[in-house]
């Protein structure tokens, strides 16, 4: 990507040269093919599964800002105007900056939609498949016995509604009835 970026801004330079006020088509052009060259790579990347792909592409777009700016201005001093050392500042701050979302967004936008499609449900002979593999026992549905601080076991009592006009309170108060500071607890 980022060799990509680098001829992309050196050729962008030549053509500014020959045709300094017929730039914005090319410019449109050049930086939807590089948009399309990110988005591509990376849904074809998640499309077959590279793992850690995200973090992979997360590296190229920082690597791709920094050489393609260092490309860019020695293709420029090469091929276009003799460009200096100078240059080379801005290159590594704005250029880089701007080539490194230029690589990271598309990218993003690929992984997503990548991993989206030409995906098939998995058929029933995979999933018996993958259970069958599995280490961790599948949870039971059965409820857990309630055990008793002296070790015996508690026998499940059903829950008392409590209504107003009763005359027994109710055993815990809920945490929003507390009782009051000077008040004891019951």
């Amino acid at each position: 990507m980022a060799v990509l970026h680098g001829v992309a801004l050196t050729l962008l330079a030549k053509y500014a040269v020959y045709h300094p006020t017929d730039q914005t088509l090319m410019v449109s052009l050049t930086l939807a093919a590089l948009v399309g060259a990110a988005a591509l790579w990376s849904a074809l990347d998640a499309w077959r599964d590279v793992p850690d792909r995200g973090r992979a592409w997360f590296i190229a777009a920082l690597v791709a800002g920094v050489v393609s700016g260092i490309l860019y201005v020695i293709g420029r001093a090469v091929f276009v105007d003799q460009t200096g050392v100078s240059e080379l500042g801005g290159a590594l701050t704005g250029g880089a900056a701007f080539s490194a979302l230029l690589v990271l967004v598309p990218a993003g936008l690929g992984l997503f939609v990548g991993g989206r499609i030409g995906r098939t449900r998995p058929s029933e002979e995979d999933d018996a498949e993958r259970e069958g593999s599995s280490a961790s026992p599948a949870p039971s549905p059965r409820p857990r016995r309630r055990v008793r601080v002296d070790g015996s076991e508690a026998s499940p009592q059903p829950r008392r509604r409590v209504r107003a006009d009763d005359p027994e309170p109710s055993p815990r108060p809920s945490p929003r009835m507390r009782p009051r500071s000077g008040e004891p607890r019951t």
